[in-house]
């Protein structure tokens, strides 16, 4: 498994419990070889939770890419035209910005960047982790799954019982499910038992 030479987009949206199990993963991909590119959305860059505080989590891209995060769409849009990436990663995306990319919306940096992505018919990676994605978002899930150069990081229920809608990636698969996507594969199966 090898990613050297290979620029990754990399965008945060604000499932601010998520971030932990994505972070290792983004260092994987350092370690893999890639330049990682990091993106992140007004919430992440913003809002305070119980998680922590965003400027902690800002700080923490930050060393672990060695790069600035990319924070306004100014800043995300020459990833199309002028500095193009290999593959875009949003992980983790939310439900609300799952259903912005099924609908064309780009109002966020990581929604931006994969536009950008997809005009240069690159592959674009998600790891989705929302609470509606079996119910009133489900039609944006699908829409997206039979999308080109959209690929999943596959998903399984985080909480049947308790949140029967709820769909969450295994983010310790982000690596192999970039790997499979700049081949123009699928990693499968997409829809797996969950594990954290």
């Amino acid at each position: 498994m090898n990613l050297k030479g290979k620029r990754i987009g990399f965008g945060l949206t604000a499932s601010h419990c998520t971030y932990e199990a994505v972070f290792p993963q983004m260092e994987k991909l350092i370690e893999l070889g890639a330049e990682v590119v990091p993106i992140v959305s007004y919430n992440v860059l913003n809002v305070d939770t119980k998680f922590g505080k965003a400027k902690d989590h800002i700080a923490r891209i930050e060393e672990i890419t060695g790069e600035k995060v990319i924070a306004t769409i100014p800043e995300a849009e020459p990833l199309g035209p002028i500095k193009p990436l290999d593959v875009m990663v949003i992980a983790p995306l939310t439900g609300n910005s799952m259903s912005r990319l099924a609908n064309a919306i780009t109002d966020t940096p990581p929604l931006m960047a994969a536009k950008a992505t997809m005009r240069n018919q690159k592959p674009v990676v998600l790891g989705i982790a929302t609470n509606d994605a079996l119910g009133l978002n489900g039609v944006n899930l699908m829409r997206l799954m039979s999308s080109k150069f959209i690929y999943f990081i596959p998903f399984g229920q985080d909480a049947p019982v308790k949140k029967p809608n709820s769909l969450v990636a295994n983010m310790q698969l982000l690596p192999n499910t970039v790997i499979q996507a700049l081949k123009g594969e699928q990693l499968q199966p997409v829809i797996i038992p969950f594990e954290s």
